[in-house]
């Protein structure tokens, strides 16, 4: 089998376009000895909004801009793409693949041209589930620096050559080829067909997003049982603390023991508890709270800042 690792970079992405200017691959044996590195350049049709990942600030491609507009548009290289990621013989990956495989998509349905058909593996999921980081995001510029592998970032061709070598220095690491890496890491490839596009997982990914889903489950059951809990307190007409509209952080609020005890000795005194904290007169944050509800209150003029040690002598 070969590989081929591919990289693809656009004038402007939308959430229903994306209007790509360069297909770069690299196609190589088992044994990552390079068979073709090729950029091929696509007249994108319209004019260049180029953006990072958070559609904010502006990439630079280290192309000549005016040089795209010499080359045929996307459906002119179609065959020659299709014919390279759907060949049987080839292992597809890339970067963050399902970007780049959701670019090819909306250009096929831009172009009403049929649907592309091929599975593939992806350096990203693979460096996550290798190290356990799946927390968040990898970059290709962050992956190859702390791997040691030098490229020009967002020169396609350049780009799947650095992701061909991320693959090739797990390999290398794990004694293997590819397939063997992705078996040993419990991983299945994504697909795309029929225009509908399945992400690649791992084992390792699967479990970690069944944990976060029950963490945020839990998180929500304690959200609820805490407001239903403030929502049964009655108001006194009197006490110390009239007057008083006291907010928590959120860690205190979640503690769900001690934010209870904390309620009852403050309705017991005739103070209140106000979900919102721009409605409050005096917050309770929690020790080293770096939150960011407590950095806006730790910055709000006029509202009492009150430690919990000092609240819960004061409820005593």
């Amino acid at each position: 089998m070969n590989l081929v690792f591919f990289d693809i970079e656009c004038a402007s992405v939308y959430k229903t376009m994306a209007k790509i200017c360069a297909f770069g691959y690299v196609l190589c044996d088992e044994n990552f000895n390079i068979i073709k590195k090729e950029d091929i350049l696509i007249n994108p049709r319209g004019s260049f909004h180029l953006t990072d990942s958070k559609g904010e600030k502006g990439i630079v491609l280290p192309y000549k801009y005016n040089e795209f507009k010499k080359h045929p548009d996307f459906r002119a290289v179609y065959p020659q793409i299709k014919a390279l990621l759907e060949d049987e013989n080839n292992i597809v990956a890339g970067h963050a693949t399902c970007n780049d495989v959701n670019y090819l998509n909306l250009e096929t349905k831009r172009f009403s041209l049929p649907s592309f058909n091929f599975k593939f593996s992806d350096t990203q999921l693979i460096y996550m589930t290798k190290t356990g980081g799946f927390a968040r995001q990898f970059g290709l510029e962050y992956i190859t620096k702390d791997m040691n592998i030098e490229f020009t970032p967002h020169r396609a061709a350049d780009d799947a050559y650095a992701t061909m070598r991320i693959a090739q220095e797990f390999c290398k690491t794990e004694n293997c080829n590819f397939s063997q890496l992705e078996k040993t890491l419990k991983i299945t490839r994504g697909r795309i067909e029929d225009y509908r596009i399945t992400k690649p997982r791992s084992q390792g990914s699967l479990e970690y997003n069944a944990r976060m889903r029950a963490e945020k489950e839990e998180r929500s059951r304690i959200r609820r049982e805490f407001f239903i809990y403030l929502s049964r307190k009655k108001k006194k007409s009197s006490g110390e603390l009239i007057g008083k509209k006291f907010n928590f952080s959120r860690i205190i609020e979640d503690n769900l023991e001690l934010s209870k005890k904390l309620l009852d000795g403050i309705y017991a005194k005739g103070g209140v508890y106000t979900q919102r904290l721009a409605e409050s007169n005096v917050y309770v944050p929690a020790a080293e709270d770096g939150t960011t509800r407590t950095r806006i209150a730790l910055s709000t003029e006029g509202l009492q800042i009150m430690g919990l040690d000092e609240l819960q002598e004061l409820l005593k």
